[in-house]
């Protein structure tokens, strides 16, 4: 199977197919949220992606493979956060960080709901 690099409408195809997400944009950045609680966004530019991820365990995915994640921008190290390069990311992989960070963001009767349904 081939695997394709990620871009920006990958992110919003996989984001928007997640339950309850609304797409909005704050200072040129295009956000996908859960009523007011961020879990991705995407550059202006379109090559990278802020998404939730466990505050203490970034430190050690950004170790384990610094040409496709990077720790967050200062002002977003007090939030569960990290960023990609999307380019360096696989669909597949992709699919699963934006499942992920929604799962930290929804209640756990929707998730399990959402999850029980893709199986």
């Amino acid at each position: 199977m081939v695997a394709f690099m990620a871009d920006a409408q990958d992110v919003r195809r996989i984001a928007m197919s997640l339950p309850r997400t609304t797409q909005g944009y704050v200072r040129d950045h295009v956000k996908y949220r859960i009523g007011r609680i961020v879990y991705a966004a995407v550059s202006p530019d379109g090559e990278r992606l802020g998404f939730g991820f466990p505050k203490e365990e970034r430190a050690g995915l950004v170790a384990s493979e610094p040409d496709k994640f990077m720790m967050p921008v200062p002002g977003d190290e007090r939030y569960n956060w990290v960023r990609a390069r999307l380019a360096a990311l696989d669909t597949g992989e992709l699919t699963e960080l934006l499942t992920d960070a929604w799962c930290m963001c929804v209640p756990k009767k929707v998730s399990s709901a959402y999850l029980d349904g893709a199986r």
